[in-house]
Order: C-alpha cells, then sequence, then structure tokens
C-alpha cells in the first residue's frame, strides 16, 4: 500500500502529495523498482500461463533478474496480445477479487478489456492525486471533469484523484457546453479536466455567449491529454483563456490518466514506483542514448489484476533523468510526438484505419478503397470518411444513397464512439497505390 499525504496547511497549497516517494534519492528509487520488478516476475512466473510461456520462450527466468537493467531480458508485450487475449485470459487474480472493468474502444471491432482490484484503484487515484497536486491543486479547488464517464477511463480516474487530494468534484462528463460554462461560472469552478481542443471549444462558446472565461471565471488549471497537441495550443489557450496547460497522459493499458506536467511543465512526471519506463529504438528494440526520442515500453510494477510487463504502448517520446526544478526525482518524459502504427486520435478516441476498414467491408454496396481526411475545424477535430461504392451500387437516385451514407455513418459511429461524415463517391475516383496505401490525411495543424 502506497504511503499517505502530508497534512495540507492552512492558507498554503501542499507541495507533494507524497514526499517521501517523490522526492526519494534515485538509487532508492532504483532498488524500489527492482525489488517490486522482481516481485512482479515471480508472480507471473507462477501464476500466469501466458507470461510463463513467453518466459519459457525467452530462455529467461525469474533468478535470471540480477539487476535493474536486467528487464531487458524479458519478453515484450502488445496490443495484439491484449486483442488475442480477449477479454480476461491475462488477468492474474480470481473473479471474485475485480471491482471494476474497463474497456478500450477497439481496434477491429473488439476492444481491450482492462480489470482492476480494489489495490489497482487506490494506486491509480493515488498517481493522480500526486500529479494533481503537483500542478497546484489542493482542497481548496473546485475540479469539473469533463472527461467521459462510463468504459472511458477519463472520467472516474480524474474524479477519483480529486476526491482523494479533498478538491470538490463537478462531474459533467462531455457535451452540453454551455451548462458547463454555467456551472464553472456558478461553482467557482478552478480546474477542469478535459482534452485541450475541447477546452478550445469551451472558450469559443464562451465567447459565442457573452462570457469570457479569463475575466469572468475563476478557471485557472486545465488537465489537459488524451490527443495530441502542441506548445503553440498550450500558449493559445494560457494567452487567451487565462487557464494554465498541464500536459497529462495515460492509456486504459496501464489504467487510465496517471501522470501529468507539475506546475513547472517541463515534462510529465512518471512515477518510477509504479512504472517502470524505457525509451528503445523501434527498429532495433535497443535503448536510445539519453535525451534521445524512441518507442515508451512500459511495465507496471504493482497492477494486480491485469499487469503488463514491457508493453509497447507504440507513442514515441523522450526520457528527462534529471531532478525537475520542482524537487521531484522521478523521470519525465517529453510531449508525445507521433506513434510508430497509424493510430488516429480523434476528439480524445483512439481510431485506427482498420477499425474503418472492419466497419466499411461490412457493406456489400461499397468498394475496397477508402480514404479517412481528418481536419480541425475551430477547436474540434472532424473525420470524414470517403468510401468508393461498387459499380452495381452506382446510382443517380439520390434517397438510396442518403440512405446508404447514414447507414454506413452509423455503423462506424457505433463502432469508433466518435461521430465520423461519410462520402460515397464512384467507382475508381480515390487514389491507388503501388506500394503501401495511404488511407490517411491529416490535415491538423497543433
Amino acid at each position: 500500500m502506497l504511503s499517505a499525504h502530508i497534512p495540507n496547511i492552512p492558507g498554503s497549497k501542499m507541495a507533494y502529495w507524497n514526499p517521501q516517494i517523490e522526492t526519494m534519492p534515485i538509487s532508492e528509487l532504483r532498488a524500489l523498482q527492482f525489488k517490486r520488478l522482481k516481485a512482479l516476475v515471480n508472480r507471473l512466473y507462477e501464476h500466469s500461463p501466458f507470461y510463463r510461456q513467453r518466459m519459457e520462450a525467452a530462455n529467461v527466468e525469474p533468478d535470471n533478474l540480477k539487476k535493474l537493467e536486467d528487464v531487458n531480458k524479458l519478453p515484450f508485450m502488445s496490443k495484439k496480445d491484449l486483442r488475442d487475449y480477449y477479454p480476461d485470459k491475462l488477468f492474474v487474480v480470481q473473479k471474485r477479487d475485480i471491482i471494476r472493468y474497463h474497456a478500450s474502444s477497439g481496434t477491429t471491432g473488439k476492444p481491450t478489456i482492462v480489470g482492476y482490484t480494489k489495490n489497482d484503484i487506490e494506486t491509480w487515484s493515488e498517481s493522480l492525486a500526486r500529479a494533481l497536486t503537483s500542478a497546484g491543486l489542493g482542497q481548496d479547488d473546485v475540479i469539473q471533469i469533463a472527461n467521459t464517464y462510463g468504459l472511458f477511463t477519463g472520467g472516474l480516474g480524474f474524479h477519483y484523484a480529486a476526491e482523494k487530494i479533498g478538491a470538490a468534484v463537478v462531474p459533467a462528463s462531455t457535451g452540453n457546453t454551455e451548462r458547463q460554462i454555467q456551472l464553472i461560472q456558478d461553482l467557482g469552478v478552478t480546474a477542469m479536466a478535459a482534452t485541450p481542443s475541447y477546452m478550445m471549444y469551451v472558450g469559443e462558446v464562451a465567447e459565442k455567449i457573452g462570457v469570457s472565461i479569463k475575466n469572468d471565471t475563476r478557471l485557472r488549471v486545465g488537465l489537459l491529454g488524451a490527443e495530441p497537441w502542441s506548445e503553440r495550443m498550450r500558449d493559445r489557450i494560457q494567452d487567451w483563456l487565462g487557464v494554465k496547460g498541464i500536459n497529462c497522459f495515460g492509456a486504459s493499458e496501464m489504467a487510465g490518466p496517471m501522470f501529468s506536467e507539475c506546475a513547472h511543465q517541463q515534462g510529465i512526471h512518471f512515477w518510477g514506483d509504479i512504472c517502470l519506463l524505457e525509451i528503445l529504438d523501434p527498429k532495433t528494440s535497443e535503448p536510445v542514448g539519453p535525451e534521445e526520442k524512441g518507442e515508451m515500453v512500459l511495465t507496471m510494477l504493482t497492477k494486480e489484476a491485469f499487469p503488463l510487463i514491457r508493453y509497447r504502448i507504440g507513442d514515441i517520446t523522450i526520457k528527462h533523468e534529471e531532478k525537475c526544478a520542482c524537487g521531484r526525482t522521478h523521470p519525465r518524459i517529453s510531449r508525445i510526438t507521433g506513434r510508430v502504427d497509424d493510430m488516429l486520435i480523434i476528439r480524445g478516441i483512439n481510431v485506427f484505419p482498420s477499425q474503418v476498414e472492419y466497419s466499411l467491408m461490412t457493406n456489400p454496396e461499397l468498394g475496397n478503397e477508402f480514404q479517412i481526411v481528418v481536419d480541425r475545424k475551430g477547436a474540434l477535430d472532424e473525420m470524414l470518411v470517403k468510401v468508393e461504392l461498387k459499380p452495381e451500387a452506382f446510382t443517380d437516385n439520390i434517397i438510396q444513397l442518403n440512405a446508404l451514407r447514414e447507414r454506413v455513418e452509423a455503423k462506424l459511429r457505433n463502432l469508433l464512439n466518435v461521430s465520423v461524415d461519410v462520402e460515397l463517391v464512384e467507382p475508381g475516383s480515390l487514389p491507388r497505390f503501388e506500394g503501401k496505401a495511404k488511407r490517411v490525411v491529416d490535415r491538423r495543424v497543433y
């Protein structure tokens, strides 16, 4: 169990949620990481057929781990493993020990299911409690959660952490933007968890109804993530809305949103006692040099229900290991700069072209060629799918074409959990490629 927080000091903000852990010397942090890695590997070798088989195939046993760097002897796991062992074959606790499930949106029509024990939920909220505290938030704050509540992990993740630090929570979830703005004003909301694009949209709607977020509200911190965003967008949010943009990171496979920048905004703090972070060359799988860009590989050191060892999450970033100006000693990562696969993030939702293809191919009237066009209109992402009709389905009957288009849009919306516009085009009108097809045209500017 993770240790308790320091008492809040009346009239001041807590500097740390868990000072003993957050500022521990790096040598002690590495010793703790190795101890937890050994315990994790021993447990999975004994109780998980999946991990035991993988370790035996890699000719490694728990006793082969003599130091932290020996983590590189362990085999990788990938998103494909999560899909192949759907829904719960990678769980390593009894079913009665699971107290919650969350799910991703899925990559080929089948989501990834993540189970949580009571301790997993505690670790998750502890991680984000440290993050919110490091961003300058505490029990005097009112935090509005504008992330989706439900199977998506964003809403409940921030909710539990905000309550843990003693802040008041406004569980607004997504949508109904004018109502969100009214709540921000009426309840004196000081922080908002959202996607950065939605934060911008809130600003646009506020201006339309005559409200200045900067001058007419107490909102001062945005806990922003779940989609790529740039320093330019951060500058605009801070200058225009008067809201300090704190970059947050997480994924449903890990638990949900778990890590964030501190108030110094110099990279996202990764709590090393919870997660062992590697940055590898995606082609050679060897560690990159200091301050070099590479693929993020994660080992969740304390997860009980759904452990992850050397999980290739697919994000590209840089690790920084020097002590932060805030005094925290844990490693930090730079802003995510890309993916090793072709995943898109649309309004905070992961979307794979393979998902789109899967859905389109269930319609017998549609051909094989399609193209995804992504734009940012105002503050929000817009996705258009152009798809060719089969020659025998091509018609000038507008009523039939509109009915087909609406049916295809509904299928995509149900699968992806995000609205998609569809344009039916003539057979042979989309580009052809001799090599790998270029299915995505991303015209967003960050």
